[in-house]
């Protein structure tokens, strides 16, 4: 795995930076924050109400990543930007999978 990409028992973990109403549904690539952290970005058209943003950004991360749904779990900042994803499955195909999406523009 990478500093990007970290494994877990059942796959990979990684942090990831949300924009909620983004006008699109996207993942963005990789950046890094003012403190140094490695995140990815994504942004989906859906508002921050009821968890629907959330459940925007799994559905575009399983396609993104061409896993099932149940396959990606969002396991910190449920209400918050920066969170942090679970993704089950093979944590080398995955790896893969995350480090081709490139750099932020």
């Amino acid at each position: 795995m990478t500093a990007r990409v970290r494994g877990n028992s059942g796959g990979v973990s990684v942090n990831l930076r949300l924009t909620p109403k983004g006008g699109r549904d996207a993942v963005e690539g990789w950046a890094t924050g003012a403190d140094g952290a490695v995140y990815l970005k994504a942004r989906v058209r859906t508002a921050p109400e009821d968890g629907k943003a959330n459940a925007a950004l799994i559905s575009l991360l399983a396609e993104t990543l061409d896993v099932p749904k149940s396959a990606v779990r969002i396991a910190a900042g449920a209400s918050a930007r920066l969170k942090r994803i679970d993704i089950a499955g093979d944590g080398r195909v995955l790896a893969a999978r995350l480090e081709a999406l490139g750099e932020a523009s």
